[in-house]
C-alpha cells in the first residue's frame, strides 16, 4: 500500500493551523477576558496537564485494539464540539473545565497520528519531515492571517476561528486510511523494562527541560511583545519566521541525518534553544535579535522535535510505537508543560519575564549535560536506518 503523502500532510497542517489559531493569541484572549497572569497560566497548564494522563490511555487503547485511526476521528470530533463551548464561556470556572475536557481528547490526536504516520512510512521514516513540514505550513498560514484580522477585529472571533480549524482537523481524519501495521502481535519485550532503560528515563527527563523551557515562550511570548509595544501583526510575524525556519529544517532534514547522528542532532538543538530563551528574556526591545531567536526555532524545536520521534521510534519498536509517542508526549509536553506553564504564571510578574526566560535557559543546558551523557550514543547506527 503506497504511502497517502497528501492525506496524511492534510491533517498536519489543519492540526497545526489549528494550533497556529490558538497558541499564540490563546493567552491575549485570557487577557483580554479579564485573567491575570497567574490564571492565565493555571489555565495552560491544565491544558497541557491534560497530555499527562490522556495520550497513555488512548495510547494504550490503540495498542491493543489496532484502531489507532478510529481514535484519532472520535477525539477529533469531541475536542471541535467541547471547544465550542469558550463561545459562552466567561469565568474562570467554566473555562478551566472546558479546557480539561477539550485537552483530555484534543490530547490524543498528534500521537496517534505520529505513530499512524510512522507505520504507513514503514522502513522510509525518513520521509517524516517531508509530511510533517506541512503542518508548519499551516500555523503560518493561520499565524499571519489571524494576527492581521486582530490588528483590525476584536479578539473575541478568535474562539470562531480556532472552532472551524477542529471541524477541519477532524474532516481530514475521515479520508486517512488506516495503516496495515497497526496490529502486531506479542511484544519481544515489555513496556516497562524499556522505560527503565537508562538511556530512556535520561530522554524524557531531557524532554520535560525542554518543555518547561518553552512553557513561558508557548504562554507569554504574545503578551510578552505586546508589552514592548510591537503589533499583533509583528507578533504573528515573529511567530511565522519561527516555523518558517523549521519548515527549511524539515526540507533538509533527509540530507541532515545521513550526514549527523540523531545524538548530535538533539545536543545542537539543546545547545541553541539555551541561547535562544537568553536573547529573548535580555534583549526583547531590538527586534533583529528577536528575529534571530525565531530563527533558531528550527533548532530549539524543530530538530529536537524529529530527533525525539525518531528516537521514540528506535526505542519502543512497532509492538509499542503507539504507547512510546503516548508516553513521550504526555511526559514531555503534559508534565513538563503543565510544570513551565506553573513557573512562568507564578514567577511573571512577582520576578520578572527576564527571570523566567533566564530560567528557561538554564533548563535547556542541564538537558544538554543529560543528553551528552546518557542519549543516544547506542543510536549511533541509526541514521543508516532513518536517513
Amino acid at each position: 500500500m503506497s504511502v497517502p503523502y497528501w492525506r496524511l500532510s492534510g491533517f498536519y497542517f489543519f492540526y497545526f493551523a489549528t494550533l497556529g489559531g490558538f497558541l499564540p493569541y490563546w493567552s491575549l484572549y485570557l487577557k483580554d477576558n479579564g485573567f491575570n497572569p497567574i490564571e492565565i497560566g493555571e489555565i495552560s497548564a491544565l491544558l497541557v496537564g491534560t497530555r499527562i494522563i490522556a495520550p497513555n490511555l488512548w495510547g494504550w487503547i490503540a495498542d491493543h485494539t489496532g484502531k489507532s485511526l478510529r481514535i484519532i476521528r472520535i477525539a477529533s470530533f469531541f475536542a471541535a464540539v467541547l471547544f465550542a463551548g469558550f463561545l459562552i464561556a466567561h469565568t474562570y470556572f467554566w473555562f478551566a473545565w472546558i479546557t480539561l475536557g477539550f485537552g483530555f481528547f484534543w490530547s490524543a490526536v498528534l500521537p496517534q497520528c505520529e505513530a499512524v504516520t510512522l507505520f504507513h512510512l514503514k522502513n522510509e521514516a525518513h520521509r517524516y519531515s517531508r509530511i510533517r513540514l506541512w503542518g508548519s505550513v499551516g500555523f503560518i498560514i493561520t499565524v499571519l492571517g489571524i494576527g492581521r484580522l486582530l490588528d483590525n477585529q476584536p479578539i473575541a472571533l478568535l474562539p470562531v476561528v480556532i472552532a472551524v480549524l477542529l471541524i477541519l482537523s477532524w474532516w481530514i481524519t475521515l479520508i486517512i486510511p488506516e495503516a496495515d501495521a497497526i496490529s502486531h502481535g506479542p511484544a519481544s519485550i515489555g513496556l516497562i523494562k524499556i522505560i527503565k532503560k537508562p538511556e530512556v528515563l535520561a530522554f524524557l527527563a531531557v524532554n520535560i527541560l525542554l518543555q518547561i523551557a518553552h512553557a513561558p515562550y508557548y504562554v507569554f511570548y504574545s503578551i510578552y511583545l505586546k508589552y514592548y509595544h510591537y503589533s499583533a501583526t509583528i507578533t504573528g510575524l515573529l511567530w511565522a519566521l519561527g516555523v518558517l525556519a523549521e519548515i527549511v529544517l524539515f526540507v533538509y532534514m533527509k540530507g541532515l541525518l545521513r550526514h549527523c547522528t540523531l545524538r548530535a542532532i538533539l545536543l545542537f538543538s539543546l545547545l541553541l534553544a539555551t541561547g535562544r530563551w537568553l536573547i529573548i528574556g535580555w534583549c526583547a526591545d531590538y527586534l533583529g535579535l528577536l528575529i534571530l531567536a525565531q530563527i533558531l526555532h528550527a533548532a530549539t524545536f524543530g530538530g529536537a522535535h524529529v530527533a525525539a520521534i525518531h528516537l521514540v521510534h528506535a526505542y519502543f519498536g512497532q509492538q509499542h510505537q503507539g504507547k512510546g509517542q503516548a508516553l513521550y508526549s504526555s511526559i514531555s509536553y503534559g508534565f513538563g508543560g503543565m510544570l513551565g506553564s506553573l513557573y512562568s504564571g507564578f514567577y511573571w510578574e512577582l520576578l520578572g519575564s527576564t527571570f523566567v526566560y533566564s530560567m528557561a535557559a538554564v533548563c535547556c543546558g542541564i538537558a544538554f549535560v543529560i543528553a551528552y551523557v546518557w542519549v543516544g550514543r547506542e543510536n549511533a547506527q541509526n541514521t543508516a536506518v532513518l536517513g
